[in-house]
């Protein structure tokens, strides 16, 4: 099945009456019995009274880069949340003095919910959120209403998966040079042809746009040291092997294929969506590894069916998949 572009409003959206100021957490974890507690940035909007919606971001990559046009649209009918993983954007840096593995961000997930006191949500993710997502699929199938999984592969061990391609050529090469040191124009200057390929050869590549990006994390999260910009490429990988266990998900799953994408080529997708026994997929056409304006339109009606088609099956709404009354956690400070 594929998504072609489409307007963003579908017959029968409703607008909210006034529009809702984001606002803005920061949430406390706990070390628990050895300390190296840690804060999280997190920021909500949206529809408090529609399910929630948990937006997880890729490696090194800070909430922020979750494009306002989608968050807007989601927003509509749900309340969107976005977070700043670990070393990355307003969140606790420090991997070095505080080691984590991958799946310490997945808790991160759940902690986030916690903190929010949101009993179930709807999760997406990109790239590395999609492990992630993977994992909340297998540990915290309780706390999910659906999941979308997009521009990512299916976790290690899942069958098949040595018949599925890597990277190109191009990229890793780009990659081979993350940690080398740069000035800060020349780090800007970076991150624009890191996008460059990322983009894939689907939609045009508007150097602009991804530039200006690129700028508001830099204004969000401050210039980044090499340390946390390979954080997550230094992060712990154990835990992760458990592909084959996605055979046994239920929760409702939606593959975005994104067919220009060159960090996971086809068929990546169409693999990782016959692992997960639940899962059905749709292709944005065009799409690469990145979310540029030319791609929002198609993706956003993805989610949208997606989410609606659940939410109306299951009877959500806020009472059921928003608020719930006794969870705490730290967020507000």
């Amino acid at each position: 099945m594929s998504i072609e572009p489409g307007p963003d409003a579908r017959p029968g959206t409703v607008e909210p009456v006034e529009p809702v100021e984001p606002v803005e957490h920061v949430v406390d974890v706990d070390g628990g019995a050895d300390g190296g507690g840690y804060d999280l940035w997190v920021r909500e909007s949206g529809d408090r009274s529609g399910s929630t919606v948990l937006l997880v971001m890729g490696a090194a990559s800070s909430g922020v880069l979750w494009p306002d046009r989608l968050v807007e649209r989601l927003g509509r009918r749900h309340r969107v949340v976005v977070w700043d993983h670990r070393d990355t954007g307003r969140s606790t840096r420090g991997i070095d003095d505080r080691p984590y593995a991958i799946r310490d961000l997945a808790g991160d997930a759940v902690a986030v919910l916690d903190a929010l006191a949101v009993d179930r949500a709807h999760v997406v993710g990109m790239s590395m959120g999609g492990y992630l997502v993977q994992l909340l699929l297998l540990d915290h199938p309780d706390r999910l209403l659906s999941a979308t999984l997009f521009c990512t592969g299916a976790l290690p061990g899942a069958p098949g998966a040595d018949a599925v391609p890597g990277p190109s050529d191009e990229l890793l090469a780009v990659w081979a040079t993350l940690g080398e040191p740069r000035d800060a124009a020349a780090e800007l200057d970076w991150r624009v042809e890191h996008w460059r390929v990322l983009n894939g050869g689907g939609v045009p590549f508007d150097a602009e746009e991804f530039r200006a990006l690129e700028e508001r994390v830099v204004a969000h999260g401050g210039p980044p040291d090499a340390a946390s910009a390979t954080a997550h490429a230094r992060a712990g990988t154990e835990g992760l092997a458990r592909g084959a266990e996605l055979a046994g998900v239920t929760t409702p799953v939606l593959v975005v294929e994104a067919p220009a994408d060159p960090a996971y080529p086809p068929p990546s997708a169409a693999h990782l969506a016959r692992t997960i026994g639940s899962a059905h997929r749709v292709e944005v056409p065009r799409m690469g590894h990145a979310l540029p304006g030319a791609v929002l339109g198609p993706l956003g009606n993805a989610l949208s069916a997606h989410l609606d088609a659940v939410d109306g099956a299951d009877g959500a709404d806020g009472a059921d998949a928003g608020s719930v009354p006794g969870r705490t956690g730290g967020a507000g400070r």
